[in-house]
């Protein structure tokens, strides 16, 4: 049996995984988040999960590279094509809520995964959320701070928690808009010869 890493320690992408029935460890990847030049958010998040895999994987042993699979994976928050990151104060939370507010906004979410199986290759790929936000007045926003919540979350805000009472609509995957797409992340992991509890090889 292949022994799952995730690359992350992120306990929103630990929940969902494990609430696909697998076993596996997490080693968070130190790797550099920085926007390049001329870099669109999709290939930001892209590029992210990628290298968050590639470097867990390399830093495997041959022999635990042979019986290992690993999945990196990014969430990116995006508005008219800008990134928005995690806010550093209340003040800059209150910027980026108000900029989301009444409008419909992207998260985008890649995950990759690599095997020896697959040669060594990864495999990726995109998801993309279209979220829509409620009218949120400034008032609102700071007691929401005030919360904690918005803290360490890209785009100030946690779809999960407190913050998902501002989204009117989604359209996409909800899990991926938390962290991880439980489908599309299940049937990538069953081509790496780790099938769910319940999936049937066809």
């Amino acid at each position: 049996m292949k022994q799952l890493i995730l690359a992350s320690q992120s306990p929103r992408r630990k929940e969902l995984l494990a609430q696909l029935g697998y076993q596996f460890t997490t080693q968070a990847a130190d790797i550099d988040e920085s926007v390049r030049s001329n870099e669109t958010a999709k290939d930001y998040v892209l590029r992210l999960a990628k290298e968050k895999a590639q470097a867990i994987f390399s830093s495997l042993s041959v022999q635990q590279q042979a019986q290992s699979v690993v999945i990196g994976s990014d969430t990116s928050v995006v508005i008219e094509g800008d990134i928005l990151g995690k806010p550093a104060n209340e003040a800059e939370c209150i910027t980026t809520l108000l900029r989301l507010e009444n409008k419909q906004h992207q998260v985008l979410t890649a995950i990759a995964v690599i095997s020896q199986d697959n040669s060594n290759k990864l495999m990726s790929q995109l998801i993309e959320t279209q979220v829509q936000f409620k009218s949120l007045s400034v008032e609102e926003i700071k007691r929401y701070w005030h919360t904690g919540e918005p803290c360490d979350k890209a785009g100030s805000y946690a779809i999960q928690g407190i913050g998902g009472q501002f989204v009117t609509t989604i359209k996409g995957s909800y899990s991926a808009v938390v962290g991880l797409p439980l489908y599309e992340t299940s049937q990538m992991l069953a081509k790496c010869a780790l099938p769910t509890s319940i999936q049937v090889n066809s």
